[in-house]
């Protein structure tokens, strides 16, 4: 940002009224213009979605509590896969093209596509489910690289989230859990939250099946599987494909009648029962914090990765009735979002 300089003048004549001109707008003839930051920011979803204009709007709030402001000393290049991971590379690419200063990424496939297009320009996470083990960062407290930022990780959310949807259905017996199994990076978190959700279901007196699926293929059987060994309840994943067969996840919800949490409200706002999880738009916020750092000249490498301190619950009073639930009135009110 540029310094202010006093209007007085020291110097008579016409001369005098001209230096003062450029004098009273803080900058000199000799320097150089103030850099605006260009800042690239890659999100998974459609560009017009609810949760698309949320996180646009917290991180906006966050860059301004630092002083900076769109248009004014900061361009802000939003880039939207509208749920089609595939085109991640690409758009990646055409933002190191422009060039930007900073990319800041929200889920792997999106931070994985900035990282390979890319080893100089810095990339903040917005949200990342295992930054460790997909190798994206060497620790949390030390990432090392031109990657830092935030991870959506916490422990003990597997069983808040099998605890909630019980208490919202309390005749559910056996809850299936649909993920990604289609590589050794998919199944790493997966799995950590499986092996979270069998214990918690032990406490509770509930099952748990186990829905893998590899490819859209998959889908199908799975549903098949889920009706052939009673599943009454689901427990999704937000993992790029199955986000990619929402609708599919959502007509086989609603034929059936099964009550379903979430790990993202993006599911809620499209008719999902509940959701619980990190708050996403806290974590776009808080990015804010890390571009400014590293504008100021901080390295990616030595800003330690944090996790998620904001969570939220949201329900949707509209399809708890369709399925002839009735929420109980604790629930609702620890939810931080009721969808009538």
């Amino acid at each position: 940002m540029p310094g202010h300089w006093s209007r007085r003048q020291v110097v008579q004549g016409a001369g005098a009224v001209g230096l003062g001109l450029m004098v009273g707008c803080g900058r000199l003839p000799w320097q150089a213009p103030p850099k605006i930051a260009r800042i690239g920011i890659l999100i998974p979803y459609v560009a017009d979605s609810r949760v698309s204009q949320e996180l646009i709007q917290s991180f906006g709030a966050g860059l301004h509590e630092f002083g900076y402001v769109a248009g004014q000393n900061v361009i802000l290049e939003y880039r939207f896969s509208h749920e089609q991971e595939e085109r991640f590379p690409d758009l990646a690419a055409e933002l190191v093209r422009l060039p930007v200063d900073v990319i800041v990424a929200e889920k792997h496939p999106a931070i994985r596509a900035a990282k390979q297009a890319t080893s100089t320009i810095p990339v903040v996470m917005s949200a990342h489910a295992d930054p460790v083990g997909a190798g994206v960062v060497a620790s949390l407290a030390r990432p090392g690289g031109n990657v830092t930022g935030l991870s959506s990780s916490a422990a003990t959310l597997a069983g808040k989230r099998l605890e909630l949807l019980q208490q919202v259905s309390p005749g559910i017996s056996r809850v299936a859990f649909l993920r990604d199994n289609s590589s050794a990076l998919a199944q790493r978190p997966s799995q950590r939250i499986l092996e979270e959700l069998e214990i918690a279901a032990r406490v509770l007196g509930l099952g748990v099946l186990s829905l893998d699926v590899r490819a859209p293929a998959d889908f199908a059987p799975a549903f098949e599987a889920a009706l052939r060994e009673r599943a009454d309840a689901l427990y999704v994943l937000g993992d790029p494909l199955t986000l990619n067969q929402r609708s599919r996840v959502a007509d086989f919800i609603a034929e059936n009648r099964l009550p379903a949490v979430f790990v993202e409200k993006s599911w809620v706002y499209a008719g999902g029962l509940m959701s619980y999880g990190p708050d996403y738009t806290a974590l776009y916020r808080r990015a804010a914090y890390y571009v400014d750092r590293i504008l100021k000249g901080a390295r990616p490498a030595d800003l330690p990765v944090e996790q998620p301190r904001e969570f939220e619950s949201v329900i949707n009073l509209k399809t708890a009735q369709a399925l002839g639930l009735t929420i109980p009135h604790h629930v609702l009110l620890q939810a931080t979002e009721v969808i009538q």
